[in-house]
């Protein structure tokens, strides 16, 4: 039986977890702190510094100038959990599973005549970090998860003429996670548990695409395509606790299919006036790619062949929109002021929703501003606030239990970038 628990676990594997980050998903938006300030709003179209890179690569052909931003950006969540119930019944529910994370984020831009640009950014598209107390009642479907994706992508852009412009990016991925839960040791529920832990990591190619049209100096348009990617996670799994018997402490090679989503992302930016601008924007993002996990174990001795030869798992997550409104007001010429609002659905079902994947529906406000102390420099700081709308978990297993609880998830951001012109 301790063996049968473990194979919703392997399913979940690295990538179906859950943390309060500021996009749907595990996905990340804090590619840019100066974008930061306004939601995102005008991720595609805004093309004011070299975090362009990310938003968009033909926004490259708007720099003048060689630059270098440097940016980072720190989340601090905050989860209550209540209403909660399950068997075995022992357990605490402290929430704020969420450690202190920072997201980094570096780019660089050469424009090297008038027609062509060259860029190179480092930034992490998708991660998260969920980590649960030691007795958390629902450790049985899982109580640590770590995801890390960082990508470096070499650019080019290329300007037909004053309106239009085009960017390319290829996308060098590399993915690396790990995931712990608790086992249920059917013959004393809820003490003697065992354990299990997984860990993989694979490197894999993709790219981004962007259009970037000027109706005119004061009105542009952006669309940016950042493609799928598609990983062969490879590591081990390892299983411990005394109901596995003579394989307790043994490991396992395991594989892991998954397919980071695709998305598009279309916004507006138009000036008012010198000092006023607004910007609008759209991101669809296709997370219906993760319709379930298979993974494959090797190695596995017979008594566990069944269960661990080949596993799969329906997550059934969903398509998503996001959307984004935002303003900037320059004070003078050393001073601007951003603000923005957004919304972001969740792709997880409400069937399917575990305490590895709490998200709801989620709403977001950010304030930010830009200091310009010379003309070389600029300093961008920004802060957002994330809530969601309360979700419930019920879930109910013969060889893990049941868990039901309701989920009340929040996250403050706050990021800083030092842009440098030569």
């Amino acid at each position: 039986m301790i063996t049968k628990t473990l194979k919703s676990a392997l399913a979940i594997a690295i990538a179906a977890a859950s943390s309060q980050v500021f996009a749907s998903g595990f996905a990340l938006n804090e590619q840019s702190v100066s974008g930061m300030g306004t939601n995102f709003a005008g991720r595609s179209s805004s093309a004011e510094d070299s975090t362009t890179v990310f938003g968009n690569p033909a926004g490259m052909a708007r720099l003048k100038r060689q630059e270098v931003s440097l940016g980072a950006a720190a989340i601090i969540a905050k989860t209550d959990i209540k209403d909660t119930s399950g068997l075995p019944g022992n357990g605490s529910n402290d929430g704020d599973m969420v450690p202190f994370t920072a997201v980094p984020a570096g780019y660089y831009v050469n424009p090297l005549n008038d027609k062509w640009a060259f860029g190179f950014g480092v930034y992490a598209p998708f991660g998260l970090i969920t980590d649960y107390e030691g007795g958390f009642q629902g450790r049985y479907f899982g109580d640590y998860s770590e995801v890390k994706v960082v990508t470096a992508q070499p650019t080019v852009s290329y300007r037909f003429n004053d309106q239009l412009s085009v960017g390319l990016g290829l996308t060098v991925n590399r993915i690396s996670g790990k995931l712990e839960s608790a086992v249920l040791n059917a013959a004393t529920p809820g003490l003697n548990d065992g354990r299990a832990r997984i860990k993989g990591d694979d490197t894999a190619l993709g790219y981004n695409v962007g259009v970037l049209y000027e109706f005119s100096p004061q009105t542009r348009a952006g669309l940016t395509y950042h493609s799928m990617v598609d990983y062969k996670l490879e590591g081990d799994t390892r299983i411990t606790g005394a109901g596995f018997g003579p394989f307790s402490g043994s490991k396992y090679d395991a594989s892991l299919k998954l397919k980071t989503p695709e998305s598009a992302d279309f916004s507006i930016t138009h000036d008012l006036n010198d000092q006023w601008t607004v910007y609008g924007g759209a991101t669809f993002t296709r997370w219906s790619r993760l319709e379930s996990i298979v993974v494959q174990n090797d190695g596995v001795p017979a008594p566990l062949a069944g269960n661990f030869g080949t596993i799969t798992e329906e997550q059934n997550w969903h398509d998503t929109w996001a959307y984004a409104i935002g303003a900037s007001y320059k004070l003078n010429k050393q001073w601007v002021l951003r603000a923005g609002l957004g919304m972001d659905q969740s792709p997880a079902n409400n069937q399917d929703r575990s305490p590895r994947i709490p998200t709801g529906d989620r709403k977001t406000l950010s304030l930010g501003f830009g200091w310009s102390p010379t003309e070389d420099l600029t300093i961008d700081v920004a802060y957002s606030y994330l809530k969601e709308e309360d979700v419930d978990i019920n879930q109910a297993s013969a060889t893990k239990g049941v868990y039901n609880a309701t989920y009340e998830n929040s996250a403050h951001g706050i990021g800083t970038q030092v842009s440098y012109r030569f």
